[in-house]
């Protein structure tokens, strides 16, 4: 529904649940620009056995309202032409509610892989890998929602008697603002309980966990709905309109893809963030027999065919780290170092890996020798590892016919110049940057502005207002896409061997 107060130049909130920090943006709907922004940290759980991860729902909420009324109070008098939210929050979290609504423990994350022997328990059932992905379109990893449901009934029992819902993190803040609680397709399809090519819940997956899950899940709604409208009191609180519309929202990939104009075939998102993803957009569901490839659904009802690595700046963080270095000094320091590093290469599984699905895995540094033995050299393959890491899935995408003509980086490491160079050598594809680096906010509030005004599709609500940083454009070097070639051939055979399946 068209809102009857709407402006021309209205504005949207974007809000990105991460796993470090809540980001909020305010969109302008005529110019697309940025007119505000801000970001609040936060940390996971301390304490936890190894293969755990999670955190307080709690610390989202305040996160979230903290950067929206840091948000409004910039905006200033421009404050009343807010109308539209929509949020991303970062995929696969499960959030357990009991039936008055509240967080019955914390939330496991997308990278906890405590759930191998559900995992496992899920693949006897099921006719294995091959049996999965026939029936769900995809294979049962630790990091999807779905084995974690089962470790709650299986190592908390008291605490799954109390579960009377089953939600995402961007879901728990939709719920947060409006009261409501529905799952769009494109999250959904990240928690291994949905068929992605029906679209609908699996009753037999569901099942197995517990014959009271399916009444557990919310309801399966288009990503293109709004959600519902802003709370009473929050509008209240925030000074904006009680009829404030809250989109679907979305898992943080599906946002990027909005946010990076990943809407058409060829071009392909690739995410440097804590984690690494590379996606591409399809209008048919695309399925890896393999199952590393995630067949998703995304936030447009299309398909979303997704690579996930777990380790991408969460490398190269605790690289720089450990060096005491500000990220001048790292981009300097991998500069001065050739092309391969001089031969050191690096697997980068810190905490396991999803893609290849490795989650005992553990990070290696291979071909130390006296020249090669420095600290820049290291951060070099260090880089270049997540970055090979992330190549693999690019080859598997076109191995399963998606087109790929360009490249759009989005993320953190997107901003470090010799890291955009090495992407485009290594995927030997021409890269491109967007102005606008949070791709997964903006695509949250493109969304809500196709919401609140759905005259225009998301597709066309992206391509008006994303901008590409036309002077970021870099086109591979043949001399170095080729040395890259040979290295990532000796980065997977190293990787088998190492860190055998």
């Amino acid at each position: 529904m068209i809102l009857e107060w709407f402006r021309e130049n209205m504005i949207a909130l974007g809000i990105d649940c991460e796993t470090q920090s809540v980001k909020t943006i305010a969109v302008d709907s005529d110019s697309g620009n940025v007119l505000a922004h801000a970001t609040k940290s936060y940390e996971m759980l301390v304490g936890l056995p190894p293969g755990h991860a999670e955190q307080d729902p709690a610390v989202w909420i305040e996160a979230m309202e903290s950067t929206i009324l840091h948000v409004l109070e910039a905006l200033g008098s421009r404050r009343k032409d807010v109308c539209a939210i929509g949020v991303s929050g970062q995929q696969h979290g499960f959030v357990p509610l009991d039936k008055n609504g509240a967080v019955i423990r914390p939330a496991k994350l997308w990278c906890d892989t405590s759930t191998v022997k559900e995992c496992q328990l899920f693949a006897t059932a099921f006719g294995g890998r091959k049996g999965l992905i026939e029936r769900l379109g995809l294979d049962m990893l630790p990091g999807f929602t779905a084995p974690k449901i089962l470790w709650l009934k299986h190592h908390e029992p008291k605490n799954f008697a109390r579960l009377a819902a089953i939600l995402l993190p961007h879901n728990y803040l939709n719920f947060h603002l409006t009261g409501e609680q529905s799952m769009e397709y494109g999250d959904a399809s990240g928690t291994a309980l949905l068929n992605i090519r029906s679209r609908c819940w699996e009753k037999d997956i569901c099942a197995f966990i517990d014959p009271s899950l399916i009444e557990k899940l919310p309801p399966l709604e288009s990503s293109r709905t709004t959600m519902g409208r802003l709370r009473g009191d929050l509008a209240a609180a925030w000074n904006l309109p009680e009829n404030t519309v809250i989109s679907a929202g979305g898992g943080d990939n599906m946002m990027s893809a909005i946010g990076t104009g990943n809407i058409c075939q060829g071009r392909v998102t690739a995410s440097l963030g804590t984690s690494g993803t590379i996606f591409a957009y399809s209008e048919t569901p695309i399925v890896d027999p393999e199952g590393e490839i995630a067949a998703f659904c995304d936030s447009t009802d299309a398909w979303l065919p997704l690579l996930c690595t777990m380790n991408v700046t969460l490398a190269t963080e605790a690289t720089r780290n450990l060096f005491g270095w500000n990220y001048h000094r790292m981009e300097n320091e991998i500069t001065s170092i050739p092309v391969g590093a001089e031969g050191l290469l690096f697997l980068p599984y810190l905490q396991g890996e999803r893609t290849p699905n490795l989650p005992q895995a553990r990070g290696t540094l291979h071909g130390i020798t006296l020249k090669n033995y420095t600290s820049a050299h290291i951060a070099r393959a260090t880089m270049e590892g997540v970055t090979m890491g992330m190549a693999y899935g690019l080859d598997k995408l076109r191995k399963l016919g998606v087109s790929i003509s360009e490249i759009r980086l989005t993320g953190g490491g997107s901003k470090s110049s010799i890291w955009r160079s090495i992407c485009t050598d290594i995927f030997g594809v021409p890269t491109v940057t967007l102005s606008n680096t949070e791709g997964a906010a903006l695509g949250a509030a493109i969304q809500a502005i196709a919401a609140a005004y759905p005259e225009k599709s998301i597709s066309e609500w992206s391509e008006a207002l994303i901008k590409i940083a036309a002077e970021e454009r870099v086109e591979p070097s043949p001399d170095n896409a080729a040395h890259y070639h040979s290295l990532q051939q000796q980065h997977r055979k190293l990787t088998q061997l190492l860190n055998p399946q």
